[in-house]
């Protein structure tokens, strides 16, 4: 497992797929949390906001890092196991976004003027990570082991990011942020929050095995 992250980050690397989302989430960074005060979970669900986006296109782009050849190729040099590449790739991603999500956690504090708590960066981190985590989800799901005509497979990620986003009450992101946002005692968000990155745990797991499971039948 760690041979095959160490080989997915040094493709994207070499390919440099990783800038674009990158530059997308640093970018909305520093249009949503500049100059902020106040409660900081609306900041915080700003670069979540940001993350989940960022995090869905950076999966797709590691997912698509090899075409069908090359993957059969990582897949029997992998003992023939494709659950386990799908894995390093998801692996991948959420280390990547944890790298993220320290820049998000304290990017809002340099810009702003907050009184900072520990349960402010724990929320912070909460809603972080979830967003991370349904971003990945979708990633693969809407990778090309799924759609295998990549413009599909971006009409379904942009539709699932808009219903997450947008749906009202949909969990787990909705319903993170519509909580962040109407709720300033940082204490009483840290349940709900942590309920909602249970959620995002469990969408990813479902997710995974129907990408697999469609994979498998192709391949």
């Amino acid at each position: 497992m760690i041979a095959l992250i160490r080989y997915t980050f040094a493709t994207v690397l070499h390919t440099q797929r990783y800038l674009a989302p990158f530059l997308l989430f640093m970018g909305l960074m520093g249009v949503l949390t500049v100059n902020g005060s106040g409660p900081l979970a609306p900041a915080y669900a700003s670069s979540a906001g940001a993350l989940f986006v960022c995090s869905t296109w950076l999966t797709i782009a590691l997912m698509s890092l090899d075409d069908p050849p090359q993957r059969a190729i990582v897949v029997i040099t992998a003992g023939g196991r494709p659950l386990t590449v799908l894995l390093a790739a998801i692996g991948t991603a959420l280390l990547s976004c944890l790298v993220l999500m320290v820049f998000g956690l304290l990017f809002p504090l340099w810009m702003g003027d907050y009184v900072v708590t520990t349960v402010d960066l724990l929320v912070g981190l909460e809603a972080q990570l979830t967003c991370a985590l349904i971003g990945i989800a979708i990633g693969v799901l809407c990778s090309r082991l799924v759609f295998r005509r990549q413009g599909y497979g971006l009409v379904a990620a942009l539709a699932l990011v808009m219903g997450a986003l947008f749906v009202k009450g949909m969990p787990p992101v909705n319903r993170l942020f519509t909580l962040m946002s109407t709720t300033s005692d940082a204490e009483e968000l840290l349940a709900p929050a942590g309920i909602m990155l249970a959620i995002s745990v469990v969408i990813l797991a479902m997710f995974t095995a129907a990408t697999q499971f469609v994979a498998g039948r192709r391949e």
